[in-house]
């Protein structure tokens, strides 16, 4: 058994009560400091951690579910996350769902038995309603991160997808490209209804014509982006491809130049993501970067706004907006409306 606070109080001639206090950052006397903090370093004392929480009815601790760990876009928003818990004197765990449980919600059970303070749920997959009912009606400290499947009385983050896409619709129309072709992803992930939304309404706000012939899926790798570029110039008819992650603009990259086609002289490509490899494939890729590291602090504000009970923070869903980001993949061309 190691070493007691009754140790800690006889090594260095004072109480226990004084030892608690000083412990839990209550002052005592300078002379009476330094004591405790020679003792403490002699006898190599940690406090029991399991005893502090039963005494203050908390853990410190918040945990931090996502739905893959391998997840890349997840590095981001976890740091956000930290900084926030650190500067709160919290520490986080990481935990995946996908290899521990069946799914997210059965994480509140963490909650329930007092082993966290809070929960951060982190997926971009879409969300039940019935799991999203649960975390609406419970009465412990949960914030959102991703689909929150537009339900009112939850706090959650999500980037503004739709948004994000409409300014590459934008950005096209404004050099010159009238004829918009557009690569969806799959139907598990939330934001590809909004992305796809977001391509709809902007080109339907600057008159350009939606042809659902130039809208294919893919499944958002590679290879799945390959194979829809395979099939719109199939159809051609499009002076410029908005591939809705970057690993299916890359795909459809290759596609494009296996086939001859120059870009961006002959054919434009945007993506969405702003991952690593999009700066470096030739011609570097124009995309859409999300604010991951600010997803993170805010859902962690959220969260601690919970815990302490400031009530600074409405339940509401708040959306980052996402910034464009220009490369070499775009061209103008001359406008023919």
């Amino acid at each position: 058994m190691g070493p007691t606070i009754h140790d800690v109080a006889r090594l260095a001639g004072t109480s226990k009560s004084t030892v608690s206090r000083y412990l839990n950052g209550q002052k005592v006397k300078k002379e009476t400091q330094e004591a405790l903090e020679r003792a403490i370093r002699e006898l190599n004392f940690h406090r029991n951690a399991n005893a502090r929480r039963l005494v203050m009815s908390k853990t410190n601790t918040i945990g931090v579910i996502v739905d893959d760990i391998s997840n890349i876009f997840y590095s981001g928003i976890i740091r956000g996350i930290e900084q926030v818990a650190k500067l709160k004197g919290y520490n986080c765990i990481f935990l995946s769902w996908t290899s521990n449980y069946n799914n997210e919600i059965s994480f509140l059970n963490l909650l329930y038995e007092g082993q966290v303070d809070g929960l951060i749920l982190v997926s971009f997959r879409k969300r039940e309603p019935e799991d999203l009912m649960k975390i609406k009606e419970t009465t412990y400290p949960v914030a959102i991160i991703g689909d929150h499947g537009e339900m009112d009385g939850l706090f959650s983050v999500d980037v503004d997808n739709a948004a994000g896409v409409a300014d590459i619709v934008a950005y096209l129309h404004g050099l010159g490209h009238r004829r918009v072709a557009y690569i969806a992803g799959p139907a598990h992930a939330a934001a590809n209804k909004y992305r796809l939304k977001g391509y709809r309404q902007a080109m339907e706000r600057l008159g350009m014509t939606y042809n659902p012939d130039l809208v294919v899926e893919s499944d958002w790798s590679n290879q799945g982006g390959y194979e829809a570029m395979k099939r719109l110039m199939a159809v051609r008819g499009f002076t410029a491809v908005i591939a809705s992650n970057d690993e299916t603009a890359i795909g459809a990259l290759r596609a494009a130049q296996e086939q001859g086609w120059t870009v961006p002289e002959e054919l434009s490509i945007v993506g969405f993501d702003d991952i690593t490899i999009s700066e470096w494939v030739y011609p570097s890729l124009t995309t859409v970067r999300q604010p991951f590291l600010e997803m993170g602090k805010q859902a962690a504000e959220g969260l601690f706004d919970k815990i302490e009970g400031t009530n600074r923070f409405s339940p509401v869903s708040r959306l980052l907006k996402p910034k464009l980001i220009i490369r070499d993949s775009c061209g103008q061309i001359e406008a023919k409306d």
